[in-house]
């Protein structure tokens, strides 16, 4: 079966909504890529704004790819009375080449003070004191390209201390559990709705050399709260809705007193709502990081005498 690719260049205003309507049609999901990224190391203050990203999708080169097509450009429409939409680019990609199409635009990239992702396919220039995630993320979610992901990951260097149990909740491709693991962590769980993100993320931890600190499981937050599991520190990087969501879930019921927790895929100005959520689900919003549009949020819980 050939496949039709679908192209759509937004800011970040736009990001998440286009997101959540491509994944109505896209097969396995949507990479969301940060365009213009640089290859090289910035120095602290000099990272450029996010201005654009690329969002992908495929549909199944069949008698329905034109349904499908009208059906997301009169969704475009609608949505463009609000804000300004683009229109979708097609490609059409042959079954031999798909799963391999979105590795043209997927490069090593720095994040934070020392972290290199590196593609596996891809040989880059390695300093002594560079801790490198080298992915191949298939068919889940997480190249490490998106700018939520690059919070997380630098909340993730200033955050993390040897020793600590964390939970990756929506683990993807397993880069932000395979961050902790080489930042020191003693253990992570990293849990996903999606089997094919589980098993990525397994083959991934073992290419990193961190098997053992990781343990990929399918399941949801319902049965982490119903295990009665507590973590040093947990990390959400999905949408503000499904925060918002799981904490009226006992999301804060995860964290141990005194730990803490990074939620991120928000855009600031959805940042109040969700700081008002995870304080209702007893956790303490205390620092934002920003890039761009992109917001991500830190909170406590706090240890109570």
């Amino acid at each position: 079966m050939d496949w039709i690719e679908i192209a759509l260049q937004v800011d970040g205003e736009a990001a998440e909504a286009v997101a959540e309507l491509l994944t109505r049609y896209g097969h396995q999901g949507v990479s969301i890529e940060q365009d213009n990224i640089a290859s090289e190391k910035w120095d602290d203050g000099d990272v450029p704004p996010v201005t654009t990203l690329t969002l992908r999708a495929y549909i199944p080169a069949d008698d329905r790819a034109e349904d499908a097509k009208l059906r997301l450009e009169s969704a475009l429409g609608h949505m463009s009375m609000m804000y300004p939409m683009p229109r979708p680019v097609y490609t059409l990609v042959h079954e031999e080449d798909w799963a391999e199409a979105w590795k043209a635009h997927y490069h090593p990239v720095r994040v934070g003070k020392r972290m290199l992702i590196r593609p596996l396919w891809i040989e880059t220039e390695i300093a002594s004191d560079d801790l490198v995630v080298a992915l191949d993320p298939g068919m889940a979610f997480g190249t490490g390209t998106h700018p939520s992901t690059q919070l997380c990951m630098v909340g993730l260097e200033d955050r993390v201390q040897p020793g600590m149990n964390i939970l990756d909740l929506g683990c993807g491709s397993g880069v932000l559990a395979i961050t902790a693991a080489k930042l020191g962590a003693a253990h992570i769980w990293g849990l996903d709705i999606d089997p094919i993100a589980v098993r990525v993320t397994d083959e991934n931890a073992a290419q990193n050399g961190v098997a053992a600190q990781i343990t990929a499981q399918e399941g949801s937050l319902a049965e982490v709260v119903a295990s009665g599991r507590q973590y040093d520190l947990i990390v959400v990087n999905i949408l503000a809705r499904i925060i918002i969501t799981m904490c009226g879930e006992r999301l804060g019921d995860t964290v141990r007193p005194g730990g803490l927790a990074l939620f991120a895929g928000i855009i600031h100005d959805q940042a109040d709502a969700v700081e008002a959520a995870l304080r209702q689900t007893g956790l303490e919003p205390f620092a934002r990081r920003q890039d761009g549009d992109w917001v991500l949020i830190e909170a406590r819980r706090p240890i109570i005498s």
